[in-house]
């Protein structure tokens, strides 16, 4: 470390040199922690100091999926080994610590017991409490080089001299202080997993394992009343590839039956993306996002709302799964009075919003005229005849054909968004009825009074 690169190629004789490519390296090390995850869904990539050369696994809640913390250990070396990499690793109570241990240990491999975390470190270099480069060369130009000498100073002269990230390091080290990670991936707030004694090799055996994996993780959602809005399954490969696909469902849910069927869709979707030469050799399911889902009899006793509401959630689902994200689509009220701006398109939410929430100007700007059941994308031209000049339509003429006009209702005045349109003109619509009993919705933009005339507009049909 620090040499020359002519002193280490007098020390190392076929030394082999490449070009630093600090973005490759980092991408390959994400590529490595995704793969991580398979012993634990919360890994963070670390490259603040050293460079992109090593993760956190936080394996509290995992270890003994693995037989303990000494065979976790064991296991991941092994698997490192075989990717062509040589691994130090450390088990630690504190990310500095672990740190610390796995890059200036004496072992490869080190497992520090909770409480011992100052025991084990202040035999190294003061390097090993992950301070900056300008912090480093002042504690070595006052001669203080292991961390032994430094733990028991008194702090006043150091909060002086050094930033406060160097007691910060020394407190989260020894366990003083929390040190949060930052996972690679959002951390699941539910999760299951699982390690297949032969690897997997097709569609249909992850649609197998993926449905294991939802009875465990329903079984958890259902101890604390919520469902899942979004699933993770993540597939680990032989070979230390990872496949995951995200899963949204359009309402909560902890039905392993229908979430695995539209796993079972997705997977089809793919055509072959999960199929895989090599094998999976473990899987995890974890949930993202979940909300408050109460225990419901799903049969005796059921409305027929309750049942019609999850059969719907299930068709969106199905729909999403098998065409795409965002192919089901909902109109949501907008604030507005003009018709065909007072709704937009968005994601399906079939949790309507409860009227005593409604805020008061929204409640106020609910039409009280009729609205038609389709309206068109814009407003089409037609050419009407009408007794008097501000009267209702008598007769029109409409792509083509003439409607007589039977009855009539209106005028409903519509003006202007002003702040947004100031030039546009007053719409008065009317709701008028044919003589073979269709019924249309009109409008007259503009007055005949005005400078210019005003122009007649079909803009929706009734049933």
């Amino acid at each position: 470390m620090g040499d020359l690169l002519s002193n280490a190629r007098s020390k190392v004789l076929d030394l082999q040199c490449r070009d630093a490519d600090p973005a490759a390296d980092r991408k390959a090390l994400e590529k490595l922690a995704l793969w991580a995850m398979r012993y634990s869904p919360t890994v963070a990539v670390w490259d603040e100091i050293s460079g992109a050369d090593g993760f956190f696994i936080e394996v509290e809640g995992s270890a003994h999926l693995f037989g303990g913390e000494a065979c976790l250990l064991r296991n991941l070396q092994q698997r490192l080994q075989t990717f062509g990499l040589f691994p130090r690793l450390a088990v630690a109570g504190t990310a500095g610590a672990s740190w610390a241990m796995a890059r200036f240990g004496a072992a490869e491999s080190a497992i520090v017991e909770n409480g011992a975390e100052r025991s084990a470190i202040e035999s190294l270099p003061v390097d090993s409490l992950r301070l900056t480069q300008g912090a480093r060369s002042l504690l070595r130009r006052l001669g203080l080089r292991r961390v032994s000498q430094v733990i028991d100073q008194p702090r006043a002269p150091f909060a002086s001299r050094f930033d406060a990230e160097y007691l910060r390091k020394l407190d989260q080290a020894l366990g003083r202080q929390c040190e949060p990670l930052v996972p690679i991936v959002p951390a699941p707030l539910y999760h299951a997993q699982t390690q297949f004694l032969e690897p997997i090799l097709s569609a249909d055996h992850v649609l197998i394992a993926a449905r294991h994996l939802l009875d465990r993780l329903c079984s958890q959602l259902a101890d604390d009343a919520v469902g899942a809005r979004v699933l993770r399954l993540m597939l680990f490969q032989v070979d230390g590839d990872v496949k995951s696909l995200e899963l949204g469902l359009a309402a909560a849910s902890r039905d392993p039956e229908h979430m695995a069927r539209l796993i079972g869709l997705r997977l089809e979707r793919l055509a072959g993306a999960f199929d895989t030469e090599f094998g999976f050799e473990a899987a995890a399911l974890h949930a993202l996002t979940v909300e408050p889902f109460a225990a419901r009899q799903s049969s005796l006793g059921m409305g027929e709302a309750g049942a019609s509401a999850e059969s719907l959630a299930g068709l969106i689902d199905r729909l999403q799964q098998r065409l795409g994200p965002g192919a089901v689509r909902q109109l949501h009220p907008a604030m507005s009075h003009v018709p065909e701006r007072a709704e937009v398109a968005g994601a399906v939410a079939l949790q309507e919003l409860p009227k005593e929430k409604m805020s008061a100007e929204m409640e106020e700007n609910l039409p009280s005229a009729p609205r038609p059941l389709l309206l068109l994308p814009r407003p089409e031209a037609a050419e009407v005849m009408a007794l008097i000049p501000d009267g209702p339509p008598r007769r029109f003429r409409w792509r083509g054909v003439m409607h007589q006009v039977t009855a009539a209702e209106g005028p409903e005045r519509i003006t202007p968004q002003w702040w947004e349109r100031s030039g546009e003109l007053e719409r008065d619509y009317y709701l008028v009825e044919d003589s073979e009993g269709r019924r249309f919705w009109l409008f007259r933009h503009g007055h005949y009074a005005a400078d210019t005339p005003p122009g007649w507009f079909v803009h929706g049909l009734f049933p």
